[in-house]
C-alpha cells in the first residue's frame, strides 16, 4: 500500500525534542532547560539556504540550525554567536531528523543526480507537482526514488 502525498508531507512538520549535552552548554550557568525542538528541513528549505549561502559553509550551518530551530526561536546573528561544538551539535542532528545524513557512497549516488531529475521521476511515477516534492524531506525524496527505482526493476523483469 502506498503512502499518499498527504501521508508524506506530514513528515516535514513533525518536530523532534533534543537534548543538548551539558558540556555544550554553559558552564556553571545555571541552566535548567537543556532540550530544544528541532524540524526537519525541506527540499524547498534547502534549496533557499543554498542559494543563500552560496559557498559559505558557515553561512549555511547557520541558516540550517534557524530554519530547522522550531523552540526556541533564533535570529541568524544569535545563531552565529552559538558556541562552535553546540552549533555542530545541532547541524548533526538537523542531518539525521532530515534524512540527509546517509552514507557517504549512498549520498554521493543520490547527490549526482540534480534535483530537478528527481522532481520529474517523481511527478511522472507518482503524479506530484513540483511545489508538492519541494514540500518534502531529502528523505522523503531519496525513499521515493529508491521505491521508483526498484519498481522500474521489477517491470523490466517481467518484461
Amino acid at each position: 500500500m502506498m503512502l499518499s502525498p498527504e501521508e508524506l508531507l506530514a513528515g516535514s512538520t513533525l518536530t523532534h525534542d533534543v537534548d543538548i549535552p551539558p558540556e555544550l552548554l554553559p558552564a556553571g550557568g545555571g541552566v535548567a532547560a537543556r532540550r530544544v525542538a528541532l524540524r526537519p528541513l525541506s527540499v524547498r528549505d534547502l534549496q533557499r539556504i543554498d542559494k543563500a549561502a552560496r559557498d559559505d559553509e558557515s553561512l549555511s550551518a547557520a541558516l540550517m540550525i534557524k530554519q530547522a530551530l522550531a523552540e526556541p526561536t533564533l535570529s541568524v546573528e544569535q545563531v552565529m554567536q552559538l558556541p562552535a561544538g553546540l552549533g555542530r551539535f545541532l547541524v548533526e542532528r538537523i542531518n539525521h531528523i532530515s534524512g540527509i545524513d546517509t552514507p557517504q557512497d549512498a549520498l554521493e549516488e543520490y547527490v549526482q543526480a540534480p534535483l530537478a531529475r528527481a522532481c520529474f521521476i517523481l511527478a511522472r511515477e507518482f503524479g506530484w507537482t513540483p511545489e508538492e516534492v519541494s514540500g518534502m524531506t531529502i528523505g522523503q525524496i531519496l525513499l521515493y526514488l529508491e521505491m521508483a527505482r526498484r519498481e522500474g526493476k521489477d517491470h523490466g523483469a517481467a518484461d
